[in-house]
């Protein structure tokens, strides 16, 4: 069989073998193309085609020279940049598209923007953001920032433009005139009309005066402006978030805040047109206030009596969806049994008596108030007059007046029995002696002197009598309010 080759040195031609097989040259020549290709893509774009970066957008009153892939910078550091700009419909604002980096996320819906110069007298600009709060949610991929959270810097011709030679005219001539309002003399005819104050007083020096009550003023404002910032860390930003969020609200409404406008104007005007009354009401205003705030010091020292009451009470109210699941089965079974054909003749039978009952209980309540005083009397009078213990020197027992009561009524009904068929009786001898005793005054109801004659010389009364002594006794107040008598009082001096 034929060979095919090249000769060596020693004119033996070379084989070459079927059994070796090796990559296509224009195979290899391809995948190198595509590499460098992709080597030179990722250098200079430094873009992964096959990530998803994430893309938001806002709304901005000017797009304000931004460009294409200008950056978009957090404190300083890029975190994204501009990939269009483009205007909104229907207004002269611009809806600018940032994509971000992933160290430039989360952005917060009360995130703010700001598009701001690279350099002092412009140049290139950049998004400034702010990502918002953390207790504000996030926004999504593709959601839009309003305009009320953007803004735009101020460019230097924009201040040139506001300060024309007319207006720099104006501005001179307003000083002028500011300043001879402030130092002028007042006329005669001005100090008339002046408190004696500032009489005879330029302006300047009056505003100087001023200054002495403005301590408390500013004190008052900055106790104002304290107040303002709420109670908790989170409160003023709060407010602000939803002026913000409201005021995002109203920028599609300018025909409804245009008749606002016009509609505050009639209002204003109407006012004006009442400023005595007005001018009466605000100077008693100062006065309700002071009252407002005595009543609300009032208010303030009920609240924790109000607050425990609610404490106390949440118990009940947790109890009753309970009672009521209780009674409901109750309640359906009764209003099958008090129907017309089960009970509806008892309840018509018991409908008089229903009534009786019921008058029965109104004329119930004049013997219940005459049954409450008569307790009173007993539990504030009479029990504490029978719980006295009445001195009586040698003689006293130790005993209360009740427990002497019932014990004379034993010792009397000791002496009432007899030993005879005439039943029981007490028997009383007159005494007699030789010692005369004259009883005159005290309580003994008798006109004339009592004489008697005692065996022994009389020691003294036990207790003694005291000479005018009356216990304080008034029939026109309830037994329950009178003084309790004093009959505990110090036997003294001899008996009369």
């Amino acid at each position: 069989m034929a060979s095919f080759g090249r000769k060596d040195k020693g004119d033996r031609p070379t084989v070459l073998r079927k059994d070796r097989t090796g990559a296509n040259p224009i195979t290899v020549a391809l995948i190198a193309i595509v590499v460098i290709g992709l080597i030179c893509y990722f250098g200079f774009a430094k873009n992964n085609p096959f990530s998803q970066p994430f893309q938001f957008q806002a709304v901005f009153s000017s797009a304000n020279s931004i460009r294409l892939s200008s950056p978009v910078r957090i404190a300083g550091v890029n975190v994204g940049k501009v990939v269009k700009v483009e205007g909104q419909e229907g207004t002269n604002n611009a809806i600018v598209t940032m994509e971000m980096q992933d160290r430039g996320l989360p952005i917060h819906k009360d995130a703010e923007l700001k598009i701001r110069p690279r350099i002092f007298l412009e140049g290139n600009f950049f998004v400034d953001l702010k990502p918002g709060t953390p207790q504000a949610p996030t926004i999504a991929e593709g959601d839009t920032i309003p305009a009320g959270q953007t803004a735009i810097p101020v460019q230097l011709d924009q201040v040139l433009t506001s300060l024309q030679k007319s207006t720099r005219r104006n501005l001179q001539v307003l000083l002028i005139e500011l300043g001879a309002g402030l130092t002028a003399e007042p006329t005669a005819a001005e100090n008339a009309e002046q408190p004696p104050l500032t009489q005879g007083k330029t302006a300047a020096e009056a505003l100087n005066n001023s200054l002495k009550y403005s301590e408390p003023a500013l004190k008052n404002s900055a106790l104002v402006n304290q107040a303002l910032q709420g109670v908790e860390p989170d409160d003023l930003p709060g407010l602000v978030r939803g002026l913000a969020a409201t005021s995002t609200k109203l920028v599609g409404s300018e025909a409804q805040l245009g008749d606002l406008v016009v509609n505050f104007n009639t209002t204003m005007e109407a006012i004006a047109s009442e400023q005595d009354a007005v001018r009466e009401s605000i100077a008693l205003l100062g006065p309700t206030v002071k009252n407002a705030y005595a009543s609300l010091g009032s208010l303030n020292e009920a609240l924790p009596s109000l607050a425990q009451f609610s404490v106390d009470f949440v118990p009940g109210v947790e109890q009753t969806q309970p009672t009521i699941d209780a009674v409901t089965p109750w309640i359906a079974q009764a209003t099958p049994f008090v129907s017309e054909a089960e009970m509806g003749g008892v309840a018509a039978n018991l409908q008089p008596t229903t009534e009786s009952l019921a008058e029965l209980s109104a004329a119930t309540i004049p013997t219940l108030t005459q049954t409450l005083n008569f307790s009173q009397c007993v539990s504030k009078v009479l029990i504490p007059t029978g719980d006295v213990v009445v001195p009586d020197g040698a003689f006293t027992t130790g005993m209360s007046n009740s427990q002497e009561f019932w014990s004379a009524l034993v010792g009397f009904n000791g002496e009432s029995q007899a030993f005879d068929g005439n039943g029981q009786m007490i028997e009383l001898q007159a005494g007699g002696g030789p010692n005369p005793v004259t009883i005159t005054g005290g309580n003994i109801n008798a006109k004339e002197p009592l004489y008697g004659n005692s065996i022994g010389a009389p020691q003294g009364t036990k207790p003694a009598w005291t000479s005018g002594q009356t216990i304080p006794f008034k029939p026109n107040e309830l037994c329950s309010k009178q003084t309790l008598p004093d009959i505990a009082g110090t036997p003294t001096g001899p008996a009369d």
